[in-house]
């Protein structure tokens, strides 16, 4: 249980002790400096502590903020400031220099260094907070807005004060913050209206946002298998409960903003189930057409690659820009302009079909059409938004003025997923990869790809071709990845790689035109597209790459294009299909293992907690 220390003065009637119990915490009372300095030497290391002002007055919800937000190792709000125990040395060295300094008197003692947002007054959680900051020490404090917190310096304010948290409802204002402040359209207009308030009923029953990632994952199977049945009342269902388990979809990260139920493990169920959702909701489309006699598995196949596809061009273009120093470009700059002008925000938000957009179409598609027009509206669709999107991210590299860092060149390096056989061609060619001009790394990538792809689809099956294309393939790769990826159009190499191995997949299964060969390659890929989904997220929680051995056993990405070709031109159509499905097997257990184990792990282990925000597209 947290630990919160009152210092100063008490004052009757205040709500604060109440408050803080309210919060979670067990509230210890400090008669001065020095006794708080005691108390907190007393709270074991392994517990979050807080220091609060006795006088404090304030919304509840300004405390729970300030207070109990799981992401930040230090927080403060005025009158109050809380250590983690990733913060406890630099919070206790605070105290105690602010304790010697102040004299030990019941209010603090030494002349008042900080400013709460009521008067001049000393306060010890002020000063603390104001001391961690001198040092450099990163504190976190939240946006408060409208909601109160304050440490009156005397009757009067304190009765401004009560009567200003009086006027202002922060259960509204808690509602409102549990929304994310950026969405799209569909998103703002039609879901978050009502499911803010099924957030909130969910935290009044005690419902964990993983409970609710959870339900919305079985939702969608749900909708999934109701399309997999190729009925027109299958259909029906099918889009309506898609649109529910959107809706569970907004209410889990509502619900982790409104009570700040924000954990590592959360933030990977959230962002992995996703893709689960949508992924297993194309298959049961292409399994319901074929029961109706058509076979849509290729445009299945390809509407996951194209849409995986779209996510590793943002992942790798915010990787690569994330600490760019002179970050600047006249394309930023007019994006910023229209973003003063308010339609186009919601048009710019809309035409990049995001997640919300993106399940609307497939819904209603599903219900009142087919599977083959749904997935030709959707690849149509995000054709046009990959197009849109990665065009404003080339301009605004090759006009930015910006120098990538060793950590965006080293995430753009694991985000290429290169195996033994990229790494080595690497380490063979870095010299000469080292006198190219910058723009010509992407370029060869692309090269390479395309020329496998364009083999596998012009032989196919039973010829030696495609193999050979991908050796070539392996050693463009390991020329693309030879010196650290810090060019201006670097970032476009990881989404190159992910585009070259998924669709040479996708066509040599459609080349051996034999039944189940296109859904295993859609299995294939779908393994390995989890494999990457969980290289981006391990960067973003700072926890780096998978292990080197994960990417050596699954055979990194030109590995794994050069087997597939090499057992297209080995195998019959039948032993082709096989394989594929043996491999997709094989891949798929070896990830979710290691997945699983290491988010499991980093959960228990107390890893920071971190809040994805939502895919960008």
């Amino acid at each position: 249980m947290p630990t919160a220390i009152l210092t100063g003065q008490p004052v009757p009637g205040s709500s604060i002790e109440g408050d803080l119990r309210s919060l979670g915490y067990d509230v210890r009372t400090a008669s001065d400096p020095a006794d708080a300095e005691t108390l907190l030497a007393q709270v074991p290391g392994d517990q979050r502590v807080a220091l609060v002002d006795a006088r404090f007055v304030g919304h509840l919800h300004a405390l729970r903020l300030g207070l109990t937000d799981p992401r930040f190792p230090l927080a403060a709000i005025p009158g109050a400031v809380t250590a983690q125990p990733a913060g406890r040395q630099a919070l206790t060295r605070a105290v105690a220099r602010e304790t010697s300094a102040g004299g030990g008197t019941g209010d603090g003692g030494a002349p008042a260094r900080a400013q709460s947002s009521v008067g001049d007054v000393d306060s010890l959680a002020d000063r603390v907070a104001t001391a961690l900051d001198g040092e450099g020490t990163d504190v976190h404090r939240p946006e408060l807005g409208s909601l109160v917190a304050a440490v009156p310096a005397d009757p009067q304010a304190r009765n401004e004060a009560r009567q200003s948290v009086a006027s202002v409802d922060d259960e509204a204002i808690r509602l409102k913050s549990a929304v994310k402040a950026r969405d799209g359209f569909f998103t703002t207009f039609c879901i978050s209206p009502y499911s803010r308030y099924l957030a909130r009923w969910c935290a009044r029953r005690g419902l964990t946002p993983n409970q609710v990632t959870t339900a919305s994952l079985i939702t969608a199977l749900i909708a999934a298998g109701c399309a997999a049945t190729g009925t027109r009342g299958g259909f029906v269902a099918a889009g309506l409960l898609l649109i529910f388990s959107f809706v569970l979809d907004c209410t889990d990260g509502q619900l982790a903003r409104y009570s700040l139920q924000y954990s590592t493990l959360g933030a990977w169920l959230d962002a992995t189930f996703d893709r689960a959702k949508e992924y297993a909701y194309y298959a049961g489309l292409a399994l319901g057409a074929a029961r109706g006699g058509d076979d849509v598995w290729a445009l299945a196949l390809g509407a996951m690659i194209l849409q995986t596809c779209r996510h590793v061009v943002d992942f790798s273009f915010n990787e690569a820009n994330h600490d760019a120093t002179a970050n600047t470009s006249p394309t930023a700059a007019l994006s910023d302009k229209l973003d003063s002008v308010g339609w186009t925000v919601w048009v710019r938000r809309m035409i990049v079909l995001p997640i919300g957009e993106r399940w609307a179409m497939i819904a209603v598609l599903t219900a009142v059409t087919t599977p083959r027009i749904t997935f030709y509206a959707l690849l149509v669709g995000c054709a046009f938004a990959a197009t849109y999107t990665t065009a404003g991210r080339v301009l605004r590299s090759l006009t930015r003025k910006a120098r990538r860092t060793d950590r965006a060149a080293q995430a753009l390096a694991d985000l290429a997923d290169s195996g033994e056989r990229g790494l080595g061609f690497a380490a063979a060619l870095k010299k000469p990869a080292r006198r190219l001009p910058g723009f010509a790394l992407p370029a060869v990538a692309l090269l390479g790809g395309v020329l496998v792809v364009a083999v596998s689809a012009a032989t196919g099956l039973g010829t030696p071709w495609p193999a050979l294309a991908a050796l070539v393939y392996a050693v463009t790769s390991g020329i693309a990845v030879a010196r650290p990826l810090k060019g201006a159009l670097d970032w476009l190499i990881p989404p190159v790689f992910r585009a070259a191995e998924y669709c040479t997949v996708l066509v040599l299964a459609a080349k051996a035109d034999v039944n189940g060969a296109l859904p295993a390659a859609f299995g294939l890929v779908a393994a390995v597209a989890y494999h990457h989904y969980d290289t981006v997220y391990r960067i973003r929680g700072g926890a780096g790459a998978p292990p080197a051995w994960l990417v050596r056993t699954i055979g990194g990405h030109e590995g794994r294009t050069l087997l597939v070709t090499l057992l297209a031109a080995v195998l019959t159509a039948s032993q082709f299909t096989v394989a594929l499905t043996a491999l997709a097997v094989a891949v798929a257990l070896v990830v979710l293992v290691e997945s699983i184990r290491f988010w499991v792990t980093a959960h228990k282990g107390g890893a920071p907690a971190v809040h994805d925000e939502g895919e960008p597209a």
